[in-house]
């Protein structure tokens, strides 16, 4: 073969995997909500299939023992959103103080950009014209669309869940036999490493930012108790979820105590140490939980870790944030155990 023809073949693989790679991303900005609730689900079994693997120790058939762990499973989210949905009710009975304190504030900060605006212009005086922009409201019954669009969407989402993963945790070891029979028997054995490894790396990081999620909303329950905070519960809930974000985390998490606490506190020091202590939860959370609870597993630099989260984001919005690092440590893993594709995953861990 020669140089050219060895060029040219290259040139079409790249072209053909830049396709693929096309047709994989439009596919999952079409086909969203399949894509979305089929991942969640992937990761739900992940999840739950230790319980239905010890229950099958203790004689248990598979199939029941998947049903007794989803069924506890459903019960256990519905106690939680029980919890959070009381402790907001009492919240929103109280938002109209809060408020009132939120609006003077904003009345505040827009009075002071005024005046700010005024004195540039009067150091550099310049004639502007207004120009009249009318904005056209929707019409109702596009917005009713909308809204009952969305609300279908989530409806379809919660309600394929629990079935898909109570399926796959049933037909686990089909799936598995499955998978394996669509490569060729000499592939075999790598493709089981891979999807032992997969196993491990997706466990192990959902399990492990379960953990550190759990632990984040318990010592700032505690914290928002001991300095007297209202809706300490629900505050801690939200901010500790929040500071599970990466990055972003260690400020999102001041929000919901800022709120609360805007109608109580009337200077800055307990709104600088608020910060301060979620800034330490934070910084222990990355530094030390994480290490220990979630492991070495995902071996991912900052820069990959950004991009993905920036893109899955986008696409998907909040469950794009919460899948983008689980994608591309699955990506990696992927990328480790195809020649060709070797380079790729040493970037994204470099």
């Amino acid at each position: 073969m020669t140089t050219e023809s060895i060029d040219v073949t290259a040139r079409s693989n790249l072209s053909l995997r830049i396709i693929a790679g096309g047709i994989i991303i439009g596919f999952c900005y079409w086909a969203a909500g399949v894509v979305m609730t089929l991942l969640l689900s992937i990761l739900l079994a992940y999840l739950l299939d230790p319980f239905v693997e010890w229950l099958e120790r203790w004689r248990t058939p598979r199939a029941v023992g998947a049903l007794l762990v989803v069924l506890l499973a459903l019960a256990l989210v519905v106690g939680l959103i029980y919890l959070v949905f009381d402790r907001m009710e009492h919240f929103l009975s109280d938002w109209p103080k809060y408020s009132m304190v939120l609006k003077q504030g904003a009345a505040a900060v827009d009075q002071n950009l005024e005046q700010l605006e005024s004195r540039v212009s009067e150091l550099a005086p310049r004639q502007r014209t207004r120009t009249a922009v009318l904005v056209q409201e929707p019409p109702v019954h596009s917005l009713l669309l909308r809204g009952i669009g969305s609300l279908y969407a989530i409806v379809l989402t919660v309600t394929f869940v629990p079935f898909l993963v109570l399926f796959m945790l049933t037909a686990k070891r089909n799936i598995w036999h499955a998978t394996l029979g669509l490569f060729p028997p000499t592939e075999r054995t790598r493709v089981k490493d891979t999807l032992d490894q997969l196993t491990r790396l997706l466990r192990g990081y959902v399990v492990g930012n379960l953990l550190v999620a759990a632990i984040l909303v318990l010592v700032s329950w505690v914290f928002f108790w001991m300095i007297g905070l209202d809706h300490a519960f629900l505050a801690s809930v939200v901010s500790g979820l929040l500071n599970m974000v990466p990055y972003l985390g260690a400020v999102l998490a001041w929000v919901p105590p800022f709120i609360v606490g805007v109608s109580k506190w009337r200077h800055i020091t307990p709104f600088v140490g608020v910060a301060a202590v979620l800034s330490i939860f934070h910084l222990l959370a990355i530094n030390m939980l994480m290490p220990a609870l979630v492991g070495r597993r995902v071996h991912l630099n900052a820069v990959a870790v950004t991009i993905a989260l920036l893109f899955w984001g986008s696409l998907w919005g909040v469950i794009g944030l919460i899948l983008a690092i689980p994608i591309t440590a699955t990506l990696k893993v992927i990328c480790d155990n195809v020649e060709s594709l070797r380079p790729v995953g040493r970037w994204l861990s470099a």
